[in-house]
């Protein structure tokens, strides 16, 4: 019974994960394919519903169960954290259709890739959860986020100082800077979801 208990949380958290995976990997593939936008951005939402109902089933979950394999509120933060990741990746590809973006700039590009790097060792990371005595590789997942959070701020940075240069329509300027928030911000809550991970680990060590 206390493993299949168990493993609602760890399967919920793990599933939802690997959406993340998945969407980051259409969004950059929508970077390549502006002109099959919309259907990828359909795709994309079509996993953040899923992932949607993977996070009310959770919570209902944790309103239910008295004995939680993580602490319930860790539990709660961490499928919070995982939810704004594919919102704001969700929010990324809808921008790209409802701006009308016809091409894309090579900064957004790299961007995209760190979301889809961050994603896949959050997703490896959710995973090991399973077992906290892989600790030494858990925490090295988290610390891989960590970088990939720091080489997106580069890009972003780099991207924003590419987008403010002079002779650039201002109305493009305000449409790619919104996109590349969103896709900063993507890694930003992956960095979350890793310092949760960290705590955790640490708490059990």
């Amino acid at each position: 019974m206390g493993l299949t208990r168990d493993a609602v949380f760890f399967d919920a958290l793990a599933n939802h994960a690997r959406k993340s995976v998945a969407a980051s990997e259409l969004l950059l593939e929508m970077l390549d394919r502006l002109d099959d936008a919309p259907a990828l951005v359909q795709r994309i939402s079509d996993l953040e519903d899923e992932a949607d109902k993977i996070t009310h089933e959770c919570l209902a979950a944790l309103h239910q169960t008295w004995i939680t394999p993580l602490d319930r509120e860790e539990i709660h933060a961490l499928i919070t954290r995982l939810d704004d990741v594919l919102d704001c990746i969700e929010a990324a590809s809808v921008r790209l259709v409802l701006f009308e973006i016809t091409s894309a700039l090579p900064d957004a590009r790299l961007l995209a890739q760190d979301v889809v790097d961050a994603c896949t060792v959050m997703s490896s990371a959710i995973q090991s959860l399973r077992d906290l005595k892989k600790q030494p590789n858990l925490l090295g997942l988290c610390v891989e986020i960590n970088k990939i959070e720091n080489a997106a701020d580069a890009h972003y940075r780099n991207g924003l100082a590419a987008l403010f240069k002079k002779g650039n329509d201002p109305l493009l300027v305000m449409k790619w800077r919104d996109i590349y928030d969103l896709l900063e911000h993507a890694t930003d809550r992956c960095e979350d979801v890793a310092n949760i991970i960290e705590g955790i680990v640490l708490e059990h060590a």
